[in-house]
């Protein structure tokens, strides 16, 4: 084990914070699997419950973590080790540092296909095909294995230059280009979608709740969206907060981060939802509706493959944001605990969850598989052991106390409380019994 100096890092400003822990939460999740999972749970109800649990739940636990990395300026294994010293709670960091490795592993091998996709729009690839054969051409091309790896490979080594840079020079750096951009994109692609013949009917499906499409498993689906989508339970908040100053403000910061991440999965939402409906397509197209549904749309409308090329390079962007900030948990792990320079943590961290990917690119069935473990079990089981620790262990005074050092004036400390003692872990643990009763739920 090398023994160089500490390379973690902080952030140069709250916004620069934001902007990165922002990015993080905003994702595939949000650009992709939002707008599929509301479409195939109902549309508006399944929104409303989605905003709920981010409301209610969500953010009580991404204030936790906030707080557990800034108090300790620690990676999730060391805030244990620090907090809980000689407690098996070290095996809760431990299962977060695998989660995000696993995530970045199968994740890093789907946002190569979105990267993939931006080239083949452009060229006009998809023109002219019939529906059927757009479904043929996305199965050729993710089993196809020189392409999935190597589209796997670009992105994480992109992902991997970034993490070099360090916190300032390259995660914060980065977010403050990458994000903008994609609002830009985003913004573009609504405006086309809500003014399309049409459009109207998709925007009443969207907006005006039928309470009666709304079924257990579409609640079990709408709370376990949050979570992914706001990147809790895999040691990202956790260890973004421990590069935050003490000045920071923690409620503030992590309503902003909610905030842009639900505005900007409500405004994906926007760009399909009208055109899904403009064009007669169907909303619980799952998985494919992305992949397949979208091109048949974009060969309809007026600069088609301009505005498809747009959706893929910003769904490329969505998922690099929340791809750095996966791999900087095993490789904030590897700095803190054994002492390695950034480079080499990144190199291993980035090389660990490229080689654990493969097995994804090459076969759907285990990415869906990784899917099930680390995407949803490892994360819900990650965030009920952040609620029980703050609440219970290491205590509502301490978590206050921390809130306090950014925040003189907060006086909610006895809702907080409740929220992360009570209303957390029972909600979550609903969440892992419910993901057992429909595992196929999101």
């Amino acid at each position: 084990m090398n023994t160089v100096n500490n390379d973690r890092g902080v952030w140069s400003s709250k916004l620069g914070f934001i902007l990165a822990g922002a990015g993080s939460a905003v994702g595939l999740g949000n650009i992709w699997r939002f707008p599929t999972v509301a479409g195939e749970f109902g549309g508006a109800a399944f929104v409303v419950v989605y905003l709920v649990a981010v409301a209610l739940i969500c953010l009580a636990v991404m204030i936790a973590e906030l707080s557990l990395g800034r108090n300790t300026q620690r990676n999730p294994v060391g805030v244990y080790k620090t907090l809980a010293p000689g407690t098996a709670w070290k095996y809760l960091g431990i299962l977060g540092v695998i989660t995000g490795w696993g995530i970045s592993s199968f994740y890093s091998v789907i946002a190569g296909w979105t990267f993939g996709y931006i080239f083949k729009t452009a060229a006009g690839t998809f023109s002219n095909l019939s529906p059927d054969e757009i479904a043929q051409a996305f199965s050729n091309f993710i089993s196809n294995p020189v392409a999935a790896i190597g589209l796997h490979a670009v992105f994480m080594t992109f992902t991997m230059l970034i993490l070099f840079g360090g916190v300032k020079a390259g995660i914060e750096k980065w977010s403050k280009i990458l994000m903008p951009l994609l609002l830009v994109i985003l913004v573009l692609l609504v405006v086309r979608s809500v003014t399309l013949p049409g459009a109207e009917k998709g925007l009443s499906f969207y907006l005006k709740p039928n309470w009666g499409n709304l079924t257990g498993k579409g609640i079990v689906a709408a709370v376990g969206q949050a979570f992914f989508s706001l990147s809790l339970g895999m040691g990202t908040m956790i260890t973004y907060g421990s590069y935050l100053s003490k000045q920071d403000n923690l409620i503030s910061s992590a309503a902003w981060v909610g905030f842009l991440d639900t505005g900007i999965a409500l405004m994906a939402g926007f760009a399909i939802m009208p055109a899904i409906f403009a064009f007669g397509l169907d909303p619980q197209a799952g998985a494919g509706l992305i992949f397949v549904v979208l091109p048949n749309m974009f060969n309809e409308i007026f600069l088609g493959t301009v505005f498809g090329t747009g959706f893929f390079v910003l769904l490329s962007v969505a998922a690099v944001t929340s791809l750095i900030s996966i791999v900087e948990v095993p490789a904030a792990y590897f700095i803190d605990e054994w002492k390695l320079s950034r480079k080499k943590a990144v190199l291993i961290a980035g090389l660990g969850a490229f080689l654990a990917g493969i097995p994804a690119a090459l076969n759907g069935n285990f990415l869906n598989w990784m899917n099930v473990i680390f995407g949803q079990y490892s994360l819900i089981i990650g965030s009920l052991g952040v609620s029980v620790f703050v609440g219970w262990n290491w205590g509502v005074a301490n978590v206050n106390a921390e809130i306090a050092e950014g925040n003189p004036k907060f006086r909610g400390q006895r809702i907080y409380g409740f929220a992360i003692r009570f209303l957390a872990p029972i909600a979550v643990a609903a969440l892992l019994v419910g993901l057992i009763l429909f595992p196929d739920a999101f």
